[in-house]
């Protein structure tokens, strides 16, 4: 491996690929793999990422773009291996920017086209149908698709065939050989590329930690029903909108207890609807209800789905916990069945909405007290068989956090891959493939992430966010400054002569009245005019750091050390403004950081009149 960092990818040759992961590597979400020859790249999955309580004002996370704009003329299609948000939820941002194929399988497509939607996308997007067992011909690649099994229906992993050799990409997948919709993995075509010759592998590794293989999807029936069974009063059913699986044993249940079905939360009524239609869902449309009349029924006649697995503040389920769901109540008696994994970084959030439907005083059923979930990603023995099937030369796990990729890598090993033909690569790096080598070999300057506030268009800077994580921990602190605008003299002007200044948002700064408490406005009688501070003064305005009411002798000592660094500046310093504010940041930095070990955001700002 080099310590280059490389904007263009010039060691493709006709003999060999690059792969390049934009996303996936070394974290869960945000997947997508870059497949590149001397003429053609294709994308596989462009998923996204929801962000952490540690990003404040984030609503969504997407990968960092830049290397695919920078080479928009070789792409040759975007493959979507499912329908999760992790694999095709960046979609639509993507698009807004590229023009460019995409291919998925029908519920797939369905279920991305809810977004493109949503972003005003969908006209532009080529959306192309394939099935499991298709080929799709795209330049110097030739794309086969294999039906595999996980959580939501049409899943698919992707044999490339290229000029030195197959890759196999496995997309999400568990060997589940009771499946819910009967449709097993197909074990004979993966067999036939091992062989064939794979030269290489790169495989999920989501849940490379565990030992053993995945339950099937259906070992969660027995439990699930005899929660039904016990239930007397409403049961509430929340999982990931897109676990249609899981959805549909929960809608098989409801029908064999005579319990009507009401759906919550907008991502799940959608999909719920889309895979009904395209017949991937099956529901007796005489046991569904609106959600909005369920009230009208007695609570034992009742189930309902809904989202918020994850704690999502606004989600179906939070706001039930919260009791603030304009239509749905949770109530003492109720039970509460979360069946999702637990998202690593979503424990408190989780744990939140637990304690307050606690407190609804209803019954919680979760993946840490009860077998009410299953993973749909496969375990060490289903990743060891998927290696076996197909004999590859190279391997490269992805999908997951950094100790899930090495002990992936370590299985590799264990089924004979020798070391030296595995890579253990992060987001970004630069992958060489050879028929008889692979390496890392550089680093993309421009991979990373995207973050959203809002509306897709708006990306947040990471300074930004730097801002808001210490605003968040630390507050701010304004000292405004008002400086002679012929002398740059900071003294206090003579009493008959005030020569306000007022601070005036349409000048782009922030009012002092603004930022004063109530018990500080100006009133009539005081020293400085209503509408700003007299010449001279220096007003010190904290948000977040300290309470100024019982904080006067720190705010003081704030103004006194201010003052003295205004007094040394020189007079030609004194007339430059950002100098005026660096020397000021500085120094109470050191103040306050000695003073309170805490450092606030210092916003100095300064005023000439």
């Amino acid at each position: 491996m080099t310590d280059s960092t490389l904007t263009n990818n010039e060691e493709i040759t006709n003999g060999s690929v690059s792969i390049i992961p934009l996303g996936g590597l070394g974290e869960f979400g945000l997947n997508m793999m870059v497949y590149e020859t001397e003429n053609d790249l294709i994308v596989i999955d462009t998923g996204f990422m929801l962000p952490n309580a540690d990003m404040p004002g984030v609503d969504l996370i997407f990968p960092d773009i830049h290397y695919l704009i920078e080479r928009k003329e070789k792409i040759r299609g975007i493959l979507l291996t499912h329908g999760h948000e992790d694999h095709i939820g960046a979609l639509a941002y993507i698009l807004r920017q590229l023009d460019v194929p995409v291919y998925g399988t029908q519920l797939t497509l369905a279920i991305a086209s809810g977004r493109l939607r949503e972003y005003g996308v969908f006209g532009k997007a080529r959306l192309n149908t394939i099935a499991p067992g298709d080929t799709v011909e795209l330049g110097a690649f030739s794309a086969e698709f294999i039906h595999v099994t996980h959580s939501i229906p049409d899943s698919v992993a992707i044999a490339l065939r290229t000029p030195i050799g197959i890759i196999v990409h496995t997309g999400d997948f568990k060997f589940d050989m009771t499946p819910v919709d009967g449709k097993l993995s197909d074990l004979q075509t993966l067999a036939r590329l091992g062989s064939e010759g794979v030269l290489m592998l790169v495989s999920d590794s989501t849940n490379a930690e565990r030992p053993g293989q995945t339950p099937s999807e259906r070992s969660i029936y027995d439990t699930i029903d005899h929660i039904f069974q016990r239930t007397e009063q409403k049961l509430f059913l929340c999982t990931f909108s897109s676990s249609l699986h899981r959805v549909q044993q929960f809608i098989d249940l409801a029908n064999i207890h005579r319990r009507l079905i009401a759906v919550s939360g907008r991502s799940l009524l959608n999909n719920v609807r889309t895979a009904s239609d395209l017949g991937y869902l099956h529901v007796n449309p005489d046991y569904l209800i609106d959600a909005r009349d369920a009230a009208m029924f007695k609570s034992h006649e009742v189930m309902i789905l809904s989202t918020g697995s994850q704690g999502e503040p606004r989600s179906a389920l939070s706001l039930m916990a919260l009791d603030s769901h304009p239509f749905l109540k949770v109530e003492p008696g109720d039970t509460v069945v979360i069946s999702a994994r637990i998202i690593p970084g979503n424990e408190k959030a989780i744990g939140n909405v637990v304690n307050h439907l606690l407190r609804r005083g209803a019954k919680i059923y979760h993946e840490r007290n009860a077998d009410v979930h299953v993973s749909g990603h496969g375990s060490s023995e289903d990743l060891k068989l998927m290696m076996n099937l197909l004999q590859p030369k190279f391997f490269m796990p992805m999908h997951g956090e950094y100790q899930n990729l090495v002990r992936h890598a370590e299985l590799a090993e264990s089924v004979g891959i020798p070391t030296e033909n595995i890579t253990v690569a992060e987001d970004g790096e630069l992958i060489h493939l050879t028929p008889d080598t692979c390496e890392v070999f550089g680093r993309e300057g421009r991979s990373g992430r995207v973050l959203v506030d809002g509306k897709p268009e708006i990306e947040l800077e990471d300074i930004v966010l730097r801002d808001r994580i210490q605003l968040s921990e630390d507050g701010i602190v304004i000292p405004i400054i008002v400086l002679h605008s012929d002398t740059g003299d900071s003294s206090q002007q003579d009493s008959d002569q005030p020569s306000a200044v007022g601070f005036d948002q349409q000048d782009g700064v922030i009012s002092r009245e603004d930022l004063l408490p109530e018990n500080q406005q100006p009133t009539e009688t005081d020293s400085h005019s209503k509408t700003g501070l007299n010449a001279g003064e220096i007003e010190i305005i904290s948000r977040g750091f300290v309470y100024m009411d019982k904080s006067e002798e720190l705010i003081e000592e704030a103004k006194e050390i201010t003052r003295r660094v205004i007094e040394n500046l020189s007079d030609e310093q004194k007339h430059e403004t950002e100098t005026v504010q660096d020397e000021v940041r500085s120094a109470l930095r050191r103040f306050f950081s000695k003073q309170m070990q805490r450092t606030p955001l210092i916003f100095p700002v300064v005023m000439r009149v």
